[in-house]
């Protein structure tokens, strides 16, 4: 039995409360790029690429229970499947998007049939993700059609104009469809949830051996969400690779770029609905606030630096994190919230019972 929050409460319906912060909460993110620079759109693009992510990470992981430590493939996947499409053929993304998205599920769905077919769990099934990860890796290391070694290079063009079919523009373009796709798999995940598949998976993550004696196809439905959430995640590494415009296997394919999907979701709160927006927003806020941080500690008059400060102060932070709140920040801003409606409405009844004494 596992302690993650049930995202079912979180499916059954949004309160007035919470659909009055969404609804804020997406006009803010409207609005942004009319009232920040460069650098903030910049941060808040790495933002919503870390939110879409691990909202599909969270999938696999936090509705069904699956760990995979190898998201990397399905990213470069998608990125090298619609990037080589358009350098060698001039195919408009959205094609080789169709392409890498098929690629990445299949490819999901081969690891993950192939595993819960011998009975691979646990961190057995996450070792195994990162080998088909890692092999990939070294598969398109030499692969000269996409590169190699030597990266993938996709032809840079005058930003000053926005080509949707193309998937060429500036910035601004990139953040609001990235803005777009990530409350697209938000209310993806959240109709999952409320259909028979989704408390499937959560039936599946609590118990397997109780779900498989329940009558449920636990072999169909983890395959499901692996393909799932791979081929979500493979739409994200279309647009990684025409945002930053090259590719190169060594880190496209790096288990460190796998962990980085899984942070968000682990920080924010596994298995719910806006955990990974939450994550990505913290994540992203405590790693550039501490680069600023060691920079200026750097350049300041005691000529403080540290080789490692900056992981290492990650780091423990994570860890102080996940100690203090293991469920994860959202969870733990849900209670709070409980918390003080709770105590509103006792001072509330208390102060109408001494108005009517």
């Amino acid at each position: 039995m596992t302690t993650l929050p049930a995202p079912a409460k979180a499916a059954a319906g949004l309160p007035l409360r919470s659909r009055i912060g969404l609804g804020l909460f997406v006009a803010a993110m409207l609005a942004a790029p009319f009232f920040v620079g460069d650098y903030v759109l910049s941060v808040l693009i790495i933002v919503l690429f870390s939110a879409y992510l691990g909202q599909a990470w969270n999938i696999m992981m936090g509705f069904a229970g699956q760990l995979s430590i190898g998201h990397a493939l399905y990213v470069g996947l998608g990125a090298y499947a619609s990037a080589a499409l358009f350098v060698h053929f001039g195919l408009p993304p959205w094609i080789g998007m169709l392409v890498g998205v098929a690629l990445a599920t299949l490819v999901g769905s081969a690891i993950g049939a192939l595993g819960f077919r011998f009975g691979v769990q646990g961190v057995y099934f996450a070792l195994l993700t990162i080998a088909f990860a890692e092999f990939t890796r070294v598969l398109f290391d030499h692969f000269d059609w996409v590169g190699g070694s030597g990266g993938l290079f996709l032809p840079v063009t005058n930003r000053g104009g926005n080509d949707l079919v193309n998937l060429r523009g500036s910035p601004v373009m990139f953040y609001y469809l990235l803005l777009a796709m990530t409350l697209g798999v938000l209310a993806l995940c959240r109709a999952l949830l409320r259909r028979r598949i989704g408390y499937y998976w959560l039936a599946i993550r609590e118990d397997q051996d109780a779900a498989q004696a329940a009558g449920i196809d636990v072999f169909r439905c983890k395959v499901l969400a692996v393909a799932l959430s791979a081929g979500l995640t493979a739409v994200a590494g279309v647009l990684q690779a025409f945002y930053n415009n090259n590719l190169y296997p060594e880190t496209t394919f790096a288990t460190g770029r796998s962990v980085e999907i899984m942070l968000a979701p682990i920080i924010g709160g596994l298995g719910t609905l806006f955990g990974p927006v939450l994550g990505a927003f913290a994540l992203t806020a405590l790693g550039e606030g501490l680069t600023t941080l060691v920079g200026r500690l750097a350049e300041s008059g005691y000529g403080l630096h540290l080789d490692g400060l900056k992981p290492f102060l990650y780091g423990l932070t994570l860890v102080l994190i996940i100690a203090m709140q293991p469920t994860g920040l959202w969870p733990w801003l849900c209670r709070l919230g409980a918390s003080l409606s709770g105590r509103n409405r006792r001072r509330r009844a208390v102060a109408g019972t001494e108005r009517r004494a």
